[in-house]
């Protein structure tokens, strides 16, 4: 998994990248909050993001509120690392949109359990995203047979959407999961095939 570090102290940020390559993560380092913000903003951003709060030109916690605006990335789990440990300083970044928060100096084990949280975090929202889509194209299929079909009064074709003709079974079976064997009725039986019917009840009609 990528994460996004932006630290504005280099020494800081190269120290938390190399341990973050030594848990197995690729890691993209930024020196403040604007250049967080364009790479989060950019295609394909990492989904995690550790923001220190107090950076130079923008700080961590209005990185976080212009991420949350509407257009942002979809799935992004932001860790803040501050120095400020006041309860009322915590709310306030975790109301500017950040998911968790670690206090400086940091444990490397508590941070690396929290990072942790995160990615589990992400991949339920991702296998989430991904069944909705699952549902949506299932629903797309539903939509495609609740629509008025040209059938051939004659052979009961199906003309698709590319003016083809198909096989009824075979249009039914691209767009549904239902699947066919094949049988016989009795009309037809009686009508096709007299010599295998059954003997017409003395009271049908």
């Amino acid at each position: 998994m990528r994460i996004l570090v932006a630290e504005d102290d280099a020494t800081s940020r190269s120290l938390l990248a190399a341990l973050l390559g030594r848990w197995g993560y690729a890691v993209e380092a930024v020196e403040d909050g604007v250049l967080a913000l364009e790479r989060l903003r950019q295609p394909d951003p990492p989904r995690l993001a550790i923001l220190d709060w107090v950076m130079p030109r923008m700080d961590g916690t209005e990185v976080c509120r212009q991420i949350r605006q509407p257009g942002g990335p979809a799935l992004l789990y932001v860790v803040l690392l501050t120095a400020r440990g006041e309860k009322s300083e915590i709310i306030r970044g975790l109301q500017a949109g950040a998911n968790d928060y670690v206090t400086k100096p940091y444990d490397p084990e508590e941070l690396r359990a929290r990072i942790g949280v995160g990615q589990r975090m992400i991949e339920l929202q991702e296998a989430l995203a991904a069944r909705l889509r699952e549902l949506e194209e299932a629903q797309a299929h539903i939509k495609t047979l609740q629509g008025i079909l040209p059938i051939c009064m004659h052979c009961h074709k199906i003309r698709t959407d590319q003016q083809g003709w198909e096989q009824l079974e075979h249009y039914i079976s691209q767009h549904s999961e239902a699947q066919f064997s094949h049988s016989i009725c009795p009309e037809c039986i009686q009508k096709h095939f007299p010599q295998y019917a059954p003997p017409r009840s003395q009271n049908a009609s």
